[in-house]
Formats: C-alpha cells, sequence, structure tokens
C-alpha cells in the first residue's frame, strides 16, 4: 500500500524559512507526479506546486512564485518543499500527494492524486 510521510512543518516568524519533506514508500517517485497541496480553515484545498514523473516539469501557484522550491531525491525516494521569506498568509495545512499523469511532464491537478500524506501544520506568525 503506497504510503507518504510528511515531516517539517512548525511555527516560524514572517520571513522565515521552513522545510518540507514526503518520503514515499510503494511507488517510485520517478513514476509518479509529486504535488503539495495546502488548506487554510475555511479555505479550499489548493494545489501549491507539484513536480512531474519526469521531472522536467514543475508548477508554482502564483502567490508563492520564488518563494518556494519543489524538489525530489529519487534515491531517498522523497520529495521537498523550501519554504522562503514566509508570510502569515501560507500559514495552513501543508499535504503531499501522488499521482500517475498521461503525460510524464504534467502534474497540475486535484481530482488526479490518489496518494495523500498526513498532513503538516505551517504556522506563520510574530
Amino acid at each position: 500500500q503506497p504510503q507518504l510521510v510528511q515531516s517539517g512543518g512548525g511555527l516560524v516568524q514572517p520571513g522565515g524559512s521552513l522545510r518540507l519533506s514526503c518520503v514515499v514508500s510503494g511507488f517510485r517517485v520517478d513514476y509518479y507526479a509529486i504535488g503539495w497541496f495546502r488548506q487554510a480553515p475555511g479555505k479550499e484545498r489548493e494545489q501549491v506546486s507539484c513536480i512531474s514523473s519526469s521531472g522536467t516539469g514543475t508548477y508554482y501557484t502564483d502567490s508563492v512564485k520564488g518563494r518556494f522550491t519543489i524538489s525530489r531525491d529519487s534515491a531517498k525516494n522523497t520529495v521537498y518543499l523550501q519554504l522562503n521569506s514566509l508570510k502569515p498568509e501560507d500559514t495552513a495545512t501543508y499535504y503531499c500527494a501522488g499521482a500517475v499523469f498521461y503525460y510524464g511532464d504534467a502534474c497540475r491537478g486535484r481530482d488526479e492524486y490518489d496518494y495523500w500524506g498526513q498532513g503538516t501544520q505551517v504556522t506563520v506568525s510574530s
């Protein structure tokens, strides 16, 4: 059974940084797109970033471009999301998820994602 185990959330001051990790078992990150999503209280879950199975396709929602970076370590079967210059509006529960897309450079979507991590809280506050 595929499993995604997340770590790295926490409380940070505005302008600070965090690195979220998503350790995958049960499938290879080289064969699946991995997405990062977040959900704030009272809001819908949104896709923040993703990386395609080929590794050549990445996506960032406009509000995090230039601040967040997605990467993966195939040897560790792990995907990371580096969060820099954090803002209070980044406060949310963050989830990683895995999906198979027809095209190897695709990763945008939500319904396509079948396997989800447990979520990790990121709180940005002074």
